[in-house]
């Protein structure tokens, strides 16, 4: 029998390898202790003013325990791994026990902007040096958004839905409103959704450089002695973005689930508001922000009033559009700072 529509859905489990660290524990440890995870380019040789970025420290996929030189071989697109390291971080985090029962009612989506672009920019030099027969058969699969959720679901034993929404930078995001959404209407108990970056690669480094999107870091720049002083995305001298590689996941369960399976909630998914800007590639458009502020609100079944606290650094067009909306309610804290 389908299961009821309308169920809550809840946070039981959580991970993340990100610059800051290679494990959930030294990335939290760190970003509490106001650490950055931002150095000049290791990865590869670039010639040019955005070679600060945020790599992950002490990676090396030859110290999990799920993989071997083979599989790492293969799978040489770096996201693919990532994505296997943190799921199963996550269910252990979870407390989940996945048996014939909850693989089937266990989905996994993972969003990702670049995919496999560090696996393809290996088999074109294997193409350019030692010829087309030295192109590896894995590639195609490599460059699949699907292919890390497939992988994470044959290393953990889940059989629901997996697959890749593709939204940017907010890849990630769709993937936990899209599962929480699969979860409230019955498709899934429980949903692994996050996502997964693997791009710091020349071409990419030099395409966002090109755009102005990067920050290019020069002599009188503050990053320019310290890279840790890099991103600054609500700061007065913001001069661009710092690219970055990582993956992060949460565990969504039903409340139901977590009932029978006497699991332990960490958080709710209350509301998800959905717009598109419709203005600009990389810009932000303040209007459809703050519609999909309002359509959270009104999803979560809250009143604007209820809202708090809502942090207007950024933008000064939605600092401006937040505060001369009447739909949402602001309160501006003295101490913000």
């Amino acid at each position: 029998m389908r299961a009821p529509k309308n169920r809550r859905v809840f946070v039981i489990g959580y991970s993340a390898i990100t610059p800051l660290g290679n494990n959930f524990e030294k990335s939290y440890n760190n970003a509490v202790a106001a650490k950055a995870g931002f150095r000049k380019v290791t990865r590869c040789e670039v010639n040019s003013a955005c070679n600060v970025v945020g790599e992950i420290p002490d990676w090396d996929p030859r110290t999990l325990d799920f993989v071997d030189e083979k599989e790492i071989y293969n799978w040489n697109a770096d996201f693919v791994i990532l994505t296997m390291a943190v799921c199963k971080e996550a269910l252990e985090n979870s407390g989940i026990e996945m048996d014939k029962e909850i693989g089937p009612r266990t989905a996994c989506l993972i969003g990702s902007a670049l995919n496999g672009s560090d696996a393809y920019r290996i088999a074109m030099d294997n193409l350019t040096t030692k010829g087309p027969l030295k192109v590896s058969p894995y590639l195609l699969p490599n460059l699949c958004a699907n292919l890390p959720s497939g992988k994470a679901s044959m290393l953990l034993g889940f059989t629901g839905p997996i697959f890749s929404p593709q939204g940017a930078c907010a890849s990630g995001n769709h993937a936990i409103g899209i599962g929480s959404r699969m979860i409230r209407d019955g498709d899934c108990d429980f949903v692994i959704a996050g996502g997964a970056e693997s791009c710091i690669i020349p071409e990419i480094i030099h395409g966002f450089e090109n755009m102005n999107a990067t920050l290019k870091v020069k002599p009188g720049d503050r990053a320019y002695e310290n890279p840790s002083m890099a991103s600054r995305p609500f700061s007065g001298d913001r001069k661009g973005f710092v690219l970055s590689e990582g993956a992060g996941v949460v565990v969504l369960a039903s409340e139901e689930a977590i009932l029978s399976h006497g699991l332990n909630p960490r958080a709710e998914v209350k509301g998800i508001g959905w717009t598109s800007d419709a203005y600009h590639f990389t810009r932000p458009n303040a209007d459809t922000i703050v519609a999909a502020m309002n359509q959270a609100i009104y999803d979560a079944e809250l009143k604007p009033e209820d809202i708090q606290y809502v942090n207007t650094h950024g933008s000064p067009e939605i600092k401006k559009e937040l505060l001369r909306n009447e739909k949402v309610w602001i309160e501006l804290r003295s101490d913000d700072n």
